[in-house]
């Protein structure tokens, strides 16, 4: 099957749903390169970015659960390789 390398930008505004992101990204975690998460305490939200090379269907799958849950952003930027 294909893969894609892709980065997805999450920014969690309600801290209630931080279990829930990461519980997505468990769930993938086998096409995750990398992850950076950044708490950035004075503006209380978290920054997270994953490096993902997996199927186009499973990234957007991904991003779209985790646009869906309640305070979170995600955003999907696509490598042309």
């Amino acid at each position: 099957m294909q893969t894609r390398v892709a980065v997805i930008a999450i920014i969690i505004e309600n801290e209630a749903s931080v279990e829930n992101v990461n519980a997505i990204l468990h769930e993938y975690k086998d096409g995750i390169i990398g992850r950076m998460g950044i708490p950035y305490r004075a503006k209380g939200i978290s920054v997270i970015s994953i490096a993902i090379d997996a199927p186009q269907n499973d990234i957007n799958t991904i991003a779209g659960k985790i646009g869906r849950l309640d305070g979170v952003s995600a955003k999907t930027v696509y490598s042309a390789v």
